[in-house]
This record gives C-alpha cells, structure tokens and sequence, in this order.
C-alpha cells in the first residue's frame, strides 16, 4: 500500500478515536435500511411518538412536569413488556395463563389484591382447567370476547373438588354427550381467558393453582410459521397504543367533573366482577394535610378494598408501602365505622394509606358481593389536627410495628404465584 494511503488510513483512525463512543458507532456501521424482519420497522417506528401521544391526553402542566414526562415513559414500558409478553408467550395450541398487569406490569390501574393472569384459547377447540382450590377470597376465571365488552364468568368456587381439594372443568364449544363433570360453555368469540386471583388475607390464605391444557389432540407443539410470528409483531403497535394512553387521563377527568376529596359512584365497566361496586374520588393533599375516609360498612361482605393510584392512575406500590387496606388488613372502629387515613406521613394510625410521595391520584373502594354499597365520606384536616378527626380509641401502630407489618405485606405478596 503507498505511504500516502496509509498515512489516510492513519488519520482517519485518529479522528475516530477522538469521537464519543456513539458517534464512533454511527460512524462505523452503515446507514440502516429497511429491516430485514417483516413488521419490526412498523413496530419501532408506533413507539416513537407513543409518549408525545399519552402526554396529549393530559393539561399542558402536566406535559411540561419532567416528573410526569418520566412516568409516562414508564407507563409506556409496562404496556410494551404486558403487551410483549402476550404476543411472545400466548399460543391457543399450547395454553399457559401468563402474567398480565400486577405491581411491575402497572398499567390498567391493577387492584392491589388481585393477581392477573391470561390464557390464549381457540373458541373451536376444548380446553381443561383443573388445579387446587385454595382458600382466598376469589378466584375468577373471565372469558374475553372479541368485539365484545361482555365477558361471562367462572368463579372457582362454584365447581366440585374431590377429596384433595382439586377441581377439574372442561371448556368447549358444546358439552360433550354424556360428560357429567363441570362444563364451561366456550363463546364462539373468545380469543382470551382472564384469571383474576383475589386475596384478603395474604399471610394465610392458601393461593390456588389453576393449569390449563387443550383436550381432543395430542400433545407437541410444532415450529410457528412465520405467517403466525410476524401476525404476532405486527398486532403489537395497536395493542400497546391501546392500552398505553388508556388511563393517563383518568384523574384529570374526575377532578373536571368535580370529584376533588369527595367520591363518585363509578358505574363498572362491562366484564367486571360480578356483583363488584365501585367508588372513586381525586385526593389532593398536601404534606401537612391528611383525609380522613369515613363509612359505613356492610353487614355481610365478600370482599372490600380500598386502594390508591398515582395522578397518571397507575397503583401506587402496595408491597413496599401501606397504600392498600382490605378487610383483613382494616377493622373497623369500635362505633362500628371503617375509618382510613390517606397522608403522605405515617400518623401512627393503623388503618392508613401511604401516599407514597404522590401528591394527587385517586383513591379506589370497592364492595364485591355486599349487602349494601354505602359511599364514604372524605374530610381533609391538617395533619397536626388529626386526633379531632378520629375516635379516641382508635387503632395505633408505632413506626417499628408499621415496619413489620409493611415488610410482611412484601413477604406474603412475593408468595403469591404472581409470575
């Protein structure tokens, strides 16, 4: 090679030692073209702006907050792994129920008490669901019509258990002539099962286990086709610009409508729980401020929680903080009422929800399966004015007990079958 080129050569790799580590990589690889694999460049391509489009659905304020901008790109990755681990892992050929929203997958405003799970399923084949029954509060199996808001339920304890404790059901188009055991009809519309696990009382209620396999073929599961993977990656832009800026806007509309430290009766969407009631209100407190929460309480109650979320409606962590209270976990006063304080300090009151450092958000009731559904009472007081606002009797923790029982919330939740 002529002493000319080399000494180029010799130059241009000084330049390119001199450049940031990035701006060596761009300049050492090639302009990228179009990707090789069929729909990676469309789904890359619907992120881009996928933030720009949840920060549009929220007050100028908020879109300028860096706090806010931040949280939204976290959203955006909950709906990106949620969505991805569905399209990755889901196979009606092969069912499993696979995580869907919870603690780390915090998108869809999840309840504190429940663990999500989802299972694909073809509405032409049949299908088994057996497993132990356990013992919490409940455990629902939901069909996930396409097209369709309405989605019939299967609730766990309705079937039949042997001496074990196990329970079996088949699910299929039509009940095969002479099967005696538990049948579930399967909709000609459902693409999807969804298990909703609800439990009260974490530290000693036995979890279920719910498996699920498809009958009337023999087991394997052959090499998808490429016509099934790609169909795959390119449902994904639409499933995560879905449910991404589904709820980023939940508060601000309820604060419009007026709800600011007082509740609103929330009419359940179509597939929820039956007999679930729900109640929301927007809580704006600041640091040195609380709300005390007030009811009534039903006389007979399958279930009851109250839970909180952050201003962009996602849950607020309820296993490293006391931000959740159901009945096992919030007795009520000695007058027979269920009061909560919600404050960003411990006030050394048992029944609290920790705000945990969000100033807004909305705090969530629910009655499941309830003699009545009375609509609490919200009352905003300085905090150093607190002990007016309560019953003098009322339960107390000290900091060290409210550690323990945090740190037990946190073990008993890791328990669970969450993954």
């Amino acid at each position: 090679m002529a002493r000319s080129s080399l000494k180029l050569l010799g130059l241009a790799a000084v330049a390119l030692a001199a450049l940031p580590f990035g701006a060596r990589a761009q300049q050492a690889v090639a302009p990228s073209t179009a990707s090789p694999v069929e729909g990676w460049d469309e789904f890359v391509d619907s992120l881009r702006d996928l933030p720009e489009r949840m920060l549009a659905r929220l007050p100028e304020a908020m879109r300028q907050d860096p706090q806010i901008r931040a949280e939204i790109g976290r959203i955006a990755l909950e709906a990106v792994a949620s969505s991805s681990i569905e399209a990755i892992g889901s196979d009606p050929t092969a069912p499993v129920f696979l995580p869907a929203i919870g603690q780390v997958l915090n998108v869809g405003q999840p309840n504190a008490d429940t663990v999500y799970k989802v299972a694909a399923v073809d509405p032409a084949q049949g299908y088994r669901i057996s497993g132990r029954k356990g013992s919490v509060t409940l455990a629902v199996i939901a069909q996930v019509l396409r097209g369709s808001n309405s989605r019939p339920h299967l609730d766990l304890a309705t079937l039949k258990t042997d001496a074990e404790g196990r329970y079996s059901v088949l699910v299929a188009p039509t009940r095969p002539e002479g099967y005696e055991g538990d049948f579930w009809q399967l909709e000609g519309q459902t693409r999807r099962l969804m298990l909703r696990v609800v439990s009260s009382d974490w530290s000693h209620e036995e979890q279920p286990t719910v498996t699920i396999e498809r009958v009337g073929a023999p087991m394997g599961r052959r090499r998808p086709s490429a016509a099934d993977l790609t169909a795959k990656l390119k449902g994904l832009p639409q499933a995560i610009g879905t449910i991404a800026p589904m709820f980023v806007a939940t508060v601000q509309k309820l604060a419009d409508e007026g709800y600011v430290n007082r509740f609103k009766v929330m009419v359940p969407p179509e597939g929820a729980l039956a007999s679930q009631f729900y109640y929301d209100g927007v809580y704006d407190i600041a640091d040195d401020e609380a709300l005390v929460v007030e009811s009534e309480v039903p006389a007979t109650c399958r279930y009851r929680s109250l839970i909180l979320t952050n201003a962009l409606y996602e849950t607020v962590d309820w296993t490293n903080n006391h931000s959740s209270l159901n009945a096992a976990q919030a007795a009520p006063d000695s007058d027979g009422k269920l009061r909560i304080v919600v404050s960003s300090k411990d006030p050394g009151v048992k029944n609290w929800l920790d705000t945990a450092g969000y100033p807004r958000g909305i705090i969530q009731g629910r009655w499941t399966g309830c003699d009545s559904q009375p609509i609490p009472k919200l009352t905003k007081v300085k905090f150093k004015d607190l002990a007016k606002a309560l019953p003098r009797d009322v339960a107390r923790v000290t900091l060290a007990e409210r550690d323990a029982i945090v740190r037990e919330r946190s073990r008993a939740y890791q328990e669970r079958a969450l993954w």
